[in-house]
C-alpha cells in the first residue's frame, strides 16, 4: 500500500516544479527539497504586493485577474503549509507577509476587480531574506539588525583588539583588526595568523572563528585578562599549587603547538591571556600568533627577524629559531608564575633548577621538549618552610 505522506510530498513537488521562480529569489533559499517552492511563492506574494503598493497610491483599483490570482495564492499557502506540516516539515512565514495578507482578503473580489481601501497601509516588501523558514533548520537570531558597540581592549604591532557582546548570546567576544597602515607582507602575516589559530583546537589555546575579509579583522572567543596582570594582583595571596596549575595549562599548551609542528616565536606575559572563574580558578589561553612558524610557509624577513618579547641571547637568526630557543621565553614565563618577578630566580630549589635549565647557556643542556619539562614540573611539591613562611 502506498504511503500517503510520500504521496503528498511527491505531488507538492511536483505542482511547484513546472513553476518558474527567478535567481533574485531562488538565491533566498538553499534547502535542495523546499527552496524552490519557497522561491517561487516569493516570487508571487512580491509581484501582488508591489502591484497593490502602486495602486494604493494611484486609482485604487485592483484588477480582476490579479484579485482572483491572489486569493488563490492565500489559499495555496495555507493549504500547502498544511501539507507541509502533516508531512513533518514545520514551515514558519513572515509575521509582516502574513498580516499583509490578513489585510489583503477582505477586500478582495473575485469578479469585477477590487478596491483598494482608502487607508490601506502599504506593504513593506522583502527582497533579500527569505519570508518561509524552515524551523527545524533555523534560529532566531539578532545578527544586523543594529550596530554593536565595540570597546577597545588591547593594541600590538599589527592589530587594534576590541570586546563586545554579542546579543544573540549576551556572551562577551574579541575581535582582533588589523592596523591600517600594513603593508601586503605584514598584513599576509596577520591572515596566517588566524589560518594557524583556525586550525588549532585544544582548551589552552584561544579560540578563533571567523575571519572578515572586507575589515581584515577576525572574531574570537574573550579572555579576562593577561597573565602578567593577573599575577601582579594577586601575587600576594596565590598559592603554590595555583601556580602550579597554571604553569602546567601554560605548558600543555605550548607542548600542544610543538606535537602539531608549530613554533610560537612571540611567548610572553602578555600574550598569554586567562579565563577568570570565581575567585581563583583560571583557564589559560595562549594568544597572539603573530609571529608563529608554520612548517608549511616562511615569512622570515630582515623586518621581523628578530622580533619576540623574551629573544634568545644564543639566537643568531630568526630563522633558526627552534625548540630550544623557545624554551628561553618559557624560563621568563614560569619565572613569573612561581615568583611574582620579572627575572629569573636563583637555582636554589626545583623550580629554580627547572627554570635555568630551559634558560641554559649551553643549548644542549636545556630542555629538547616541553613534554620533559612538564614531567618535571609535575613532580615539584612546595617545601614545608615555604608553606608555612
Amino acid at each position: 500500500m502506498a504511503d500517503p505522506v510520500a504521496l503528498m510530498v511527491a505531488d507538492l513537488r511536483e505542482k511547484y516544479a513546472v513553476m518558474p521562480a527567478s535567481p533574485r529569489f531562488s538565491r533566498l533559499y538553499d534547502d535542495p527539497d523546499w527552496g524552490h517552492m519557497f522561491a517561487v511563492l516569493h516570487k508571487r506574494l512580491n509581484q501582488h504586493f508591489s502591484d497593490i503598493n502602486g495602486r494604493a497610491k494611484s486609482t485604487h483599483h485592483y484588477w480582476a485577474d490579479p484579485s482572483r490570482d491572489l486569493l488563490a495564492l492565500i489559499d495555496e499557502i495555507e493549504n500547502d503549509l498544511h501539507t507541509l506540516k502533516r508531512c513533518g516539515v514545520e514551515v514558519e512565514f513572515d509575521t509582516g507577509y502574513q498580516d499583509a495578507l490578513d489585510r489583503c482578503r477582505p477586500w478582495l473580489s473575485p469578479s469585477g476587480g477590487s478596491t483598494v481601501p482608502e487607508d490601506f497601509e502599504l506593504i513593506e516588501l522583502i527582497d533579500y531574506q527569505p519570508v518561509f523558514t524552515l524551523l527545524a533548520a533555523s534560529v532566531k537570531l539578532k545578527k544586523g539588525q543594529e550596530p554593536v558597540p565595540l570597546t577597545m581592549v588591547g593594541s600590538g604591532s599589527y592589530a587594534h583588539v576590541y570586546s563586545y557582546v554579542d546579543p544573540d548570546y549576551d556572551i562577551k567576544f574579541a575581535v582582533k583588526r588589523a592596523k591600517k597602515e600594513l603593508d601586503e607582507r605584514e598584513l599576509a602575516r596577520f591572515k596566517q595568523e588566524f589560518d594557524v589559530m583556525k586550525k588549532l583546537s585544544f582548551p589552552y589555546v584561544v579560540q578563533v572563528y571567523k575571519y572578515n575579509d572586507e575589515r581584515n579583522e577576525f572574531r574570537m572567543e574573550y579572555c579576562d585578562t593577561t597573565l602578567r596582570d593577573y599575577i601582579s594582583k594577586k601575587n600576594s595571596t596565590l598559592k603554590f599549587g595555583t601556580r602550579k596549575r597554571i604553569a602546567l595549562q601554560f605548558l600543555y599548551g605550548i607542548n600542544y603547538l610543538h606535537v602539531n609542528h608549530y613554533l610560537h616565536r612571540d611567548i610572553s606575559l602578555q600574550n598569554t591571556l586567562l579565563k577568570v572563574y570565581g575567585e581563583s580558578a583560571v583557564l589559560v589561553k595562549l594568544s597572539d600568533f603573530g609571529l608563529v612558524k608554520d612548517p608549511s610557509k616562511s615569512f622570515t624577513h630582515t623586518r621581523t627577524a628578530m622580533k619576540g618579547t623574551y629573544r634568545d641571547p644564543l639566537l643568531a637568526s630568526f630563522k633558526d629559531y627552534a625548540v630550544v630557543n623557545e624554551m628561553y621565553s618559557i624560563a621568563w614565563v614560569l619565572a613569573y608564575i612561581f615568583t611574582g618577578k620579572e627575572g629569573l630566580p636563583p637555582s636554589d630549589d626545583a623550580i629554580g633548577q627547572i627554570i635555568h635549565k630551559c634558560a641554559s647557556n649551553d643549548l644542549s643542556q636545556r630542555y629538547q621538549t616541553v613534554l620533559g619539562l612538564i614531567e618535571d614540573v609535575e613532580q615539584v611539591v612546595e617545601s614545608p618552610a615555604k608553606a608555612t613562611a
